[in-house]
């Protein structure tokens, strides 16, 4: 994540200085989120070897919708755009979002998400893995 903001930091200092200095004023950079946790408290364990990756993606859930249980086995933080989301794990930990928040998921750790809100929720999901390895596993059915 630190990687991650470093670049968007750097992104928007390169272009306020290709700027004038009224253009460069008006751009304004937000922290979402710093941390070496996850929501539920746990360190962040260090990137695994190999190529690294980034996926982004943008998560549409329906109003009502109750996500399949899931873990991430890769660094995985989000912003929700639109709507809330409430993470719940497997030991019943919860984490309420709504529109504007970040949340730096929970790794290796089964999830799920649940969408109680009455309009359909956003989220922009960033993924830091290497290549070749899943972002995503979802629990069998049992």
């Amino acid at each position: 994540m630190k990687r991650f903001m470093l670049v968007v930091i750097t992104a928007a200092l390169t272009l306020a200085g290709s700027l004038g200095a009224q253009e460069a004023d008006q751009i304004k950079v937000e922290e979402l989120a710093k941390t070496t946790t996850s929501w539920d408290g746990r360190a962040i364990p260090a990137y695994p070897e190999g190529q690294p990756q980034v996926t982004v993606s943008k998560v549409t859930i329906p109003s009502g919708l109750k996500l399949q249980w899931h873990k991430h086995p890769v660094l995985t933080a989000g912003v929700v755009l639109k709507g809330q989301l409430t993470v719940i794990t497997d030991k019943d930990e919860r984490l309420h979002l709504k529109a504007g928040e970040s949340i730096v998921e929970v790794i290796n750790k089964w999830h799920h998400g649940v969408n109680e809100g009455d309009e359909p929720t956003e989220i922009i999901v960033f993924y830091a893995g290497v290549e070749g390895q899943p972002v995503t596993v979802l629990k069998p059915e049992q």
